[in-house]
Parts: structure tokens; C-alpha cells; sequence
């Protein structure tokens, strides 16, 4: 069972790191004006913009030009993936 969530840890860890992945490259496509019909600035837009939209909403502040919505996703990700992985970890090690 120890080598289960192991193996799990490293998978939540891997699907972390490909998400703050997408969510970087989403944020560097949007310093230019891409081709909308683009596939590959579609497919950005379609993983990350649910998670934007709603995170946009609860922050009560706009910044104008600005957008700083990405970076605070970003570390709420990687706050989310330490714990996770972590626990995944130690749970493991009880086994």
C-alpha cells in the first residue's frame, strides 16, 4: 500500500507541475496579441480560464493593465501541491 500512494504522490506532483506549466505559458501568450484561432493559444485558454475566471471574481481588487491573477493561482498551486504531495508521502511511510 506505501508503494501505492508513492506512486501517487509522484502523479498529484507530475499533473501539478504540467497545470503551474500551462498556467505560465498562458500568462507569457497574453504579453502579445496571439492568433485566437490559434490551437495551441485555444487549448491555454480552455485549462486556465475556468480556474481565472472564478479566482478574478473572489479577488475584490482590479489592478487595470495589470492582471496578477496567474502569479496568485500559481502559488496557491504550489502551496496546494506541497501539502498534497507531502501527505501523500507520509501516509505512505505508516505503511
Amino acid at each position: 500500500m506505501g508503494s501505492v500512494l508513492i506512486a501517487l504522490a509522484r502523479l498529484v506532483d507530475l499533473v501539478f507541475n504540467f497545470y503551474i506549466f500551462i498556467v505560465v505559458a498562458r500568462a507569457l501568450v497574453s504579453w502579445v496579441s496571439p492568433d485566437p484561432y490559434n490551437p495551441i493559444v485555444r487549448f491555454l485558454h480552455k485549462a486556465t480560464d475556468p480556474v481565472l475566471y472564478r479566482l478574478r471574481q473572489l479577488l475584490p481588487f482590479s489592478t487595470g493593465a495589470l492582471d496578477f491573477t496567474p502569479m496568485i493561482l500559481i502559488f496557491g498551486l504550489y502551496l496546494l501541491q506541497g501539502f498534497l504531495v507531502n501527505l501523500l508521502y507520509s501516509l505512505s511511510g505508516s505503511f
